[in-house]
């Protein structure tokens, strides 16, 4: 009886051993956000559980061998093998087939609705968006997105235009908002150092397109919000990638993640030697950044981004000189050295707190500071540069009568300032001081709104904010001779509503309609140009933009498609035009008139995870814009009527994607734009253009824990000779920069998971 009773024993205590209670969370790979209602399978079972609000499961299993099966509307279907580690939170991360438009949640406006419930013209880009291309730059993704033309004058010397904005930036960005994790992204003389920026560490970006005064302050061109990665699970990564014209780019990163917290620590380096002379880069990155969830109702994150960014300037050609030899730099810009050195630490914090169900707040706290060692054609330019700001909004959810509303208040202020030192460049070394400003700038709004679910499936949003600005400007080097070496301009405060509606019409397909005003006041590098002067008769640019469209989607979400029209007048219009010494200078144009229509759809062919040939993806977009210049009088020429400097009437975008579930993925993408005009009087243009290029790979999990990507690619397969970053109004008629020809690049990522 007593070995019986031990036989018993022993066989009822392996089934016990044998079972391992599962405890994970469901992600989706793109947004990283919870996904509800995925489908947890035990393949020897079938047994089933699905995911909670915050993406949770609890499983258990027959045995700690056993593979869990996860598939979800919309979603890839994946098995995972559990780890011996069963204790730890297992994470799985499910990647969309499809854009399910009632599950994508957008974050522009304020308002964390689902895209489909979101009235305005947005764009989106995911990790798997992003990660079509060589990642050595935001450029070709962003260029994907209609009304959006993202150009490269040099290497690593970027400008956006959206919807025509580009015509007051003849370098760096302006006239667009960027937030970077909840903070703006902005140096203090008013322009976006997206260029300190590495685009491998972006994972999601949103376009809000227009006026987005509301919630956003100053603003006519549109805002940008950038996502850096963010750890899901501890791992290590390392990554390296070598192409044409010297590209060599490498990586390193490791996190660690848990229920509480998570933690990034990532390294890039990327150099090159360029396509043309007088272009090479050399570009460091270091990105800190974490999250803390000390309990339910609150939520820590931060990010610590020090870049180290050189990059040489080759400068702009005649048109005879670029159809002669599209790789040669100015010579004068190899006389002086021309190039630009900076360094820079961007720091960010975001406190999230849940008061209630009805209550809750998220303030943000940055700061920039940089340094700037940039000697130029004519000068030699030495900026220090640091900022500070903080932005809150504290949100009231409640029902008037029946109607669920929502009421959203907050502010967002930054004081800015720069030590602008400006010598004379003896062929790359600084000479005689010629003049030594110090500016402050203090800049702030407040911001409310309100959203409504009325009746019959509409939803009602009205916003507004109320902005202020504010420049201190002295020059110190005068201090001595001039008693008026300070000056101080003030921009009245500006009202910038906004009024959008939304009707469902049906579960797959909605409408929205809205009308922004919003105001762009002259940044301090349009205010204080290079040549020493100071404008502040500057006006801010005032306009009103009214817009319409659809979005849905068809046959089982196979068919997806999103179209806008918009009509955007805009007032005291800032145009910028280069003196005979090259240097930049800026002015009131009267007024312009920008309409136009923006087309997105795509259509999924085969949508099969379980099948050895898994996706065939066929998409596209095309921009068609009319715009024109009203009331502009130049000295005793009138362009009135001329087309808008720098835009394109036609653009078009295509891409195809293929997967398989052995891993293989070819992502193929053209581009065509018409042509440019490159001055204000319409008499000389950029040629159109088509380019072509292609990325495949290999990319596979394997051993459980390790995953590899190994891909090569090409861009402008068929070597056309085209310039993307146009130098607008040029003096000496030098208006092109080469954009590279046909270049390959290959590179391989491998992760270790714990």
């Amino acid at each position: 009886m007593k070995y019986l009773f031990l036989f018993l024993s022993v066989i009822s205590f392996f089934p016990a051993f044998a079972q391992v209670t599962v405890n994970g969370r469901v992600l989706d790979a793109r947004s990283q956000q919870p996904l509800e209602g995925a489908v947890i399978s035990e393949a020897t079972t079938g047994n089933q559980v699905l995911t909670d609000a915050s993406g949770q499961f609890r499983m258990v299993l027959a045995s700690r061998f056993d593979t869990l099966v996860v598939q979800r509307v919309a979603s890839h279907r994946l098995q995972k093998l559990v780890p011996p580690q069963s204790r730890k939170q297992v994470v799985i991360l499910l990647e969309p087939l499809a854009v399910n438009l009632q599950e994508v949640v957008v974050r522009g406006y304020e308002t964390r609705r689902p895209l489909q419930k979101t009235a305005g013209a947005i764009g989106l880009l995911s990790t798997r968006d992003l990660e079509r291309f060589s990642q050595t730059t935001l450029v070709p993704a962003l260029n994907t997105l209609p009304g959006v033309r993202m150009e490269e004058r040099a290497t690593a010397s970027y400008r956006i235009s959206i919807r025509g904005s580009s015509l007051r930036a003849p370098y760096g960005v302006r006239n667009v908002k960027v937030y970077l994790n909840e903070v703006p992204l902005v140096e203090a003389n008013g322009t976006i150092p997206l260029n300190m920026l590495d685009a491998a560490t972006i994972s999601n970006i949103e376009v809000l397109k227009g006026p987005a005064g509301s919630v956003y302050g100053a603003g006519t061109g549109g805002t940008i919000l950038l996502e850096t990665l963010k750890p899901v699970e501890s791992s290590v990564m390392a990554g390296a990638q070598v192409g044409s014209f010297g590209l060599r780019r490498g990586f390193a990163s490791a996190s660690v993640a848990s229920e509480k917290s998570n933690l990034l620590l990532r390294f890039d380096r990327q150099t090159l030697d360029g396509y043309r002379e007088q272009s090479a880069l050399d570009r460091k990155t270091v990105l800190l950044s974490g999250q803390f969830f000390p309990n339910q109702k609150q939520t820590f994150s931060f990010h610590a981004l020090y870049s180290d960014l050189f990059y040489e300037l080759p400068g702009a050609l005649t048109r005879e000189q670029f159809a002669a030899n599209p790789r040669a730099a100015r010579q004068q810009n190899k006389d002086q050295n021309a190039s630009l050195n900076v360094e820079g630490l961007n720091l960010g914090f975001v406190h999230n707190y849940q008061f209630n169900e009805r209550w809750s707040n998220t303030t943000s706290l940055f700061g920039v500071f940089s340094f700037l060692n940039h000697p130029f054609v004519t000068d030699y330019e030495r900026n220090v540069n640091q900022s500070f700001g903080g932005r809150t909004r504290t949100t009231y959810r409640t029902q008037i009568g029946s109607l669920p509303t929502r009421f959203t208040l907050g502010a967002e202020g930054q004081r800015r300032f720069v030590n602008a030192r400006q010598y004379v460049n003896k062929a790359g070394t600084p000479g005689a001081l010629n003049y030594d400003d110090e500016v402050t700038v203090q800049e702030g709004f407040v911001f409310g709104q309100a959203e409504v679910d009325l009746p019959s499936d509409f939803l009602l949003t009205v916003g507004a904010s109320l902005n202020s600005l504010r420049y201190d400007i002295a020059r110190v080097s005068e201090a001595a001779a001039n008693p008026n070496y300070e000056q101080t301009r003030s921009i009245d405060a500006q009202f910038s509503p906004r009024v959008g509606l939304v009707k469902v019409l049906s579960p797959t397909l909605s409408a929205h309609a809205s009308v922004s005003a919003g105001f762009s006041p002259p940044t301090e590098a349009e205010v204080r140009p290079s040549d020493a002067s100071i404008n502040l008769a500057l006006q801010p640019e005032r306009g009103v933009n009214y817009e319409a469209g659809f979005r849905g989607s068809l046959f089982n979400q196979r068919f997806t498609f999103d179209v806008v029209g918009f009509h955007f007048k805009l007032k005291e219009t800032i145009v910028s035009r280069t003196t005979p010494s090259g240097v930049a200078v800026f002015a009131n144009a009267g007024s312009t008139k920008q309409q136009g229509v923006e087309v997105a759809a795509g259509y999924a062919f085969v949508q099969a995870p379980a099948k050895a040939f898994s996706l065939l993806r066929l998409w596209g977009t095309y921009t068609y814009t009319h715009f024109r210049f009203l009331n502009y009088q130049q000295n005793e020429n009138d362009f009135s009527g001329n087309r808008l400097t720098g835009t394109a009437p036609h653009v078009a975008v295509a891409g195809l994607d293929a997967e398989s579930r052995l891993g293989l993925y070819l992502n193929a993408t053209a581009n065509y734009s018409a042509e440019v005009p490159l001055n204000d009087a319409n008499t000389v243009y950029a040629p159109n253009y088509f380019v072509v290029g292609a990325r495949a790979g290999f990319r596979r999990a394997f051993a459980q824990t390790w995953h590899l990507d190994l891909y090569a690619g090409v861009d402008n397969a068929t070597d056309r000779d085209y310039s993307l970053g146009n130098d607008l109004n040029a003096f000496g008629n030098r208006y092109f920069q080469a954009a590279p020809g046909r270049n390959f690049y290959s590179g391989v990522q491998l992760r270790k998971r714990f």
